[in-house]
């Protein structure tokens, strides 16, 4: 059985599809919950933080990894086959482009490029079309990062918003696996 480092972030309004795909993929990977530290420690209109956190630590049976610090070993134990960072806000994917290593999602994906293995980008953004389109070509053209199939999910309301295909999720690991990209990478929902 993989094991899968499921990185949450702060896209409130998609936790409750991560909760569905865990559920379904359970069963057929160990799944080490890995939270920001804005799922952390905020309650939205969509739901309470630490209710959240209790849902993760059921569906996946792993305690959550919530800080720098343990998140860190992560990457010397060789312990996780693919990194999903989903849903991967814009800010998570600007930090991952620069580099950057603030939370415990963070030094997972760090930690995760040294042991040269697939980083799977589940993204959820408003800003994707925007700002952030660079950062999506910047991941792109890495080494190691694959994309879980997107789509505008409100192209009227929200023209520069993006979305993770969620139901590609499985098929992205398994292509991830081989080093290879789910192809096409823009679909409809």
């Amino acid at each position: 059985m993989k094991n899968i480092g499921l990185a949450i972030t702060g896209s409130f309004c998609t936790h409750e599809k991560i909760l569905e795909t865990i559920d379904k993929l359970k069963d057929k990977y160990n799944i080490i919950p890995i939270v920001t530290n804005s799922v952390k420690k905020i309650s939205t209109r969509f739901g309470k933080h630490d209710e959240f956190l209790k849902k993760l630590e059921e569906i996946t049976k792993n305690k959550v990894i919530k800080t720098i610090v343990e998140a860190e070993p992560l990457g010397p134990q060789n312990k996780i086959d693919v990194l999903v960072v989903a849903p991967c806000t814009g800010n998570t994917l600007a930090k991952l482009a620069l580099g950057i290593t603030d939370n415990a999602v963070l030094m997972t994906a760090k930690a995760h490029q040294r042991n040269n293995k697939p980083i799977v980008v589940g993204i959820s953004t408003n800003d994707a079309l925007g700002l952030n389109l660079k950062n999506i070509a910047t991941l792109l053209n890495s080494k190691n990062f694959f994309f879980v199939p997107f789509y505008q999910d409100s192209p009227q309301n929200k023209p520069k918003s993006l979305v993770a295909n969620w139901e590609l999720m499985e098929e992205t690991i398994e292509k991830a696996t081989l080093k290879e990209q789910i192809e096409p990478i823009f679909c409809k929902p």
